[in-house]
């Protein structure tokens, strides 16, 4: 992700988070922690030709990594772009050399939970009220050894 994709990003963060939806400058903020040699971030996006179709960042600090943020246009849910994203997250988590990956999750984004457990997180904890303003509880999970989760995955295009 580069600065350029930010107005395409907030189009889809707008769609799918509306009620706690990043602002712009959250991810001015971020993408200038994703460069250069004292880097700790990793942002990409997606995209279906011309247009931007999903996007997903972390940031490491230390041995642990934080999945800040994964999102899929509604139109191509279910195609495994959001695996092929996750799954790019979790090799810059090895990059960055972090043991652990953590992250939180709504508690109703059942679709969501599935998919990090398919890659080997597990629930450790709950988070109350964590989404607001909706007072939305949210699921901290879990995994280690991540670059064991993405062997024979790849991230295309």
């Amino acid at each position: 992700m580069r600065w350029w994709d930010i107005d395409a990003v907030l189009g889809l963060e707008r769609d799918l988070f509306p009620e706690d939806a990043w602002s712009r400058g959250m991810f001015w903020s971020e993408l200038a922690h994703a460069r250069g040699p004292e880097a700790n971030r990793r942002y990409v996006v997606a995209e279906a030709g011309s247009r931007i179709v999903g996007y997903a960042g972390l940031v490491a600090t230390g041995e642990q990594a934080d999945v800040q943020t994964i999102a899929v246009s509604r139109d191509l849910w279910g195609t495994g772009l959001g695996g092929r994203l996750l799954a790019e997250l979790l090799r810059a988590a090895g990059a960055f050399e972090c043991a652990e990956v953590m992250l939180e999750c709504r508690v109703d984004n059942v679709r969501a939970q599935k998919l990090y457990e398919r890659f080997g997180f597990e629930p450790i904890g709950f988070r109350r009220g964590y989404y607001q303003p909706g007072n939305v509880d949210a699921v901290v999970m879990r995994l280690t050894a991540p670059e064991n989760s993405v062997q024979g995955t790849e991230i295309n295009g």
